[in-house]
């Protein structure tokens, strides 16, 4: 099925938010001109409207990933290198911003400028002209600077309804060739040759929410998948340049221990998968007014994808790439 053409606006001159798949980027993602029975007031937007940028770089040594996350009344970002070699996570840090303040500032849209800045930390995501990419990190921990872009394939656009918030809304990219660098206190690593992705995201969500998510990209394979808040709308498969929309997702894997493996798969037979973690960056924060319990395990895919339910099977062997549960009160 081929999915119509993102609209410039999520939210349209009436007042409705376009919902469903799209393919392609939208340009605006205005909450604030939403109409019943999707309007909500400034006061509740303040507090219920989450935006996160994320990153995920991938060579042959290294994976890391990157995020600016925006709460609404606080800020946080996270970033790690894990080298894939021996299995070493070589940087794993986050740093949270002032209260109300302005460290984090999550562009309007996936093709702007996300940035977050501290006196230790600076970090920054500008779209280029052409569908490139440019991420410049400097922390104590971990410094990167890489360029990426352009997708050979559509970005994916999602918007939909959210059970205890309003609308929510979510662009994720394919694989796209990466170059640059990455150095950690043990030695620096080339990019060049890599595969990067992303995941800008931008709603009124609940105040209680949880998902589990899997992504993983090559240049010619690549997949999102997502189970919880967000139902099924953010499935996708992108192959040989074409971005195909899946069913729901199920995550099947043990509670209690993230690092066994995990059996992925959705209901239009279109992927099964195996992921088979190596480490994990984990976070259990608890506070007065918000709480958030977060696993990442960083890992492998094998498996099998295909077009249709009906199409030969593409297997999928050894592709780097992470899953997530993540639970989150703010």
């Amino acid at each position: 099925m081929k999915l119509p053409r993102a609209p410039q606006h999520i939210v349209g001159p009436d007042g409705m938010p376009a919902l469903g798949r799209f393919a392609g980027m939208a340009e605006s993602f205005d909450w604030a001109s939403l109409a019943p029975p999707h309007l909500r007031g400034a006061l509740w937007r303040r507090f219920h409207h989450k935006k996160w940028h994320y990153l995920s770089l991938v060579s042959e040594q290294v994976l890391c990933a990157v995020a600016i996350v925006d709460v609404g009344w606080t800020s946080t970002c996270f970033a790690y290198a894990f080298d894939r070699s021996d299995g070493d996570m070589m940087a794993n840090f986050s740093q949270d911003g002032r209260l109300f303040g302005h460290s984090a500032k999550i562009a309007d849209h996936a093709g702007g400028s996300s940035s977050f800045t501290t006196r230790s930390t600076k970090i920054r995501i500008d779209a280029l002209e052409g569908g490139r990419y440019r991420l410049a990190l400097a922390s104590p921990w971990l410094e990167i600077d890489a360029e990426f872009g352009p997708a050979a394939a559509p970005l994916l656009l999602a918007a939909g309804p959210v059970k205890g918030g309003a609308i929510h809304a979510t662009q994720k990219s394919p694989g796209m060739p990466l170059s640059g660098e990455v150095r950690t206190w043990r030695d620096e690593y080339s990019l060049d040759g890599g595969v990067a992705s992303f995941d800008y995201s931008n709603g009124l969500l609940a105040r209680e929410t949880s998902w589990k998510w899997a992504s993983a990209h090559s240049l010619d394979l690549g997949f999102n998948l997502q189970s919880g808040y967000f139902g099924g709308h953010e499935n996708a498969l992108w192959l040989d340049g074409e971005l195909v929309p899946l069913a729901p997702a199920h995550f099947i894997h043990d509670l209690k221990d993230p690092l066994e493996p995990w059996h992925i798969f959705t209901e239009d037979d279109q992927l099964d998968l195996v992921f088979t973690p190596e480490t994990a960056r984990r976070q259990d924060r608890r506070m007065v007014v918000a709480a958030s319990r977060y696993v990442q395990p960083v890992g492998t895919f094998s498996g099998w994808v295909r077009e249709t339910p009906e199409a030969p099977r593409r297997i999928v062997t050894g592709l780097a790439g992470v899953t997530e549960d993540h639970y989150s009160r703010w």
